[in-house]
């Protein structure tokens, strides 16, 4: 009996700190999945170790991959992250971030039901990150009502579960390289009435080194957001199953 291959896709940025445990930890959930199952871990042009920590770790953690690329941004890399899965083969698909914030255990409680559902999203129940984060969230869950109709819990949670049809169907209308890739095939789902399962999961602190985003820069997303969403709305309005 073949067992459905699975890819961990993770970005990274400048996680030199947080790298080896987030790849240690991610691979053993590989290697338990299935020996044809990988973690494929991309760096996203970091100016710190954090690549040359992943080479490193390759010697020792055979199904882990790591990759390199000009800095695009973590919704770009993520886009990226899914294409090579689905280029080499992937049955399912799994994303989630460097940083540690994220606890591997809870994973399975998706794996599990894998077969039952197109795609499976983590909503942060137990946040630990911070009001601002909150904040973001929660503004963004209004941003998507008022643009698409949808009021949807955490679009853009970095822990989720797909198949690899669902992936092949809904990449294609995401354009190239955009910023809130997550958010946007989140949208896309509701949208599509995929078979969506919503699941309550840990978010801890960041576990190491800094994020690279602060409260400036999530301002700047968040206007390009809105105008972005605003010139998508009518295409994604009125995309049907």
């Amino acid at each position: 009996m073949l067992l459905d291959k699975l890819y961990i896709v993770i970005p990274a940025y400048n996680e030199e700190e947080n790298i080896e445990t987030a790849a240690r930890e991610w691979h053993e959930v590989a290697a338990q999945a299935g020996a044809d199952s990988r973690i494929t871990i991309f760096d996203d042009g970091s100016r710190d170790s954090t690549y040359a920590r992943l080479q490193a770790l390759q010697e020792e953690l055979p199904q882990l991959k790591a990759i390199t690329k000009p800095n695009g941004g973590h919704g770009a890399t993520v886009l990226y992250g899914y294409r090579h899965a689905l280029e080499n083969g992937a049955d399912y698909v799994f994303q989630t971030d460097s940083d540690g914030q994220t606890i591997p255990s809870e994973f399975w409680q998706f794996w599990e039901n894998r077969a039952d559902y197109d795609a499976q999203i983590g909503y942060r129940k137990n946040r630990q990150d911070g009001f601002s984060r909150v904040f973001v969230t929660k503004t963004l869950k209004l941003t998507l009502f008022l643009c698409f109709g949808l009021w949807i819990t955490d679009a853009n949670t970095p822990f989720r579960l797909m198949k690899r049809e669902t992936l092949e169907t809904l990449l294609p209308r995401i354009p190239l390289d955009y910023n809130l890739s997550n958010v946007l095939l989140t949208v896309l789902m509701e949208k599509t009435k995929a078979r969506l399962r919503y699941l309550p999961i840990t978010f801890r602190l960041r576990q190491g080194g800094v994020n690279s985003i602060n409260m400036k820069r999530i301002f700047q997303i968040g206007k390009q957001a809105v105008k972005d969403f605003m010139s998508l709305r009518k295409a994604v309005n009125e995309v049907k199953m």
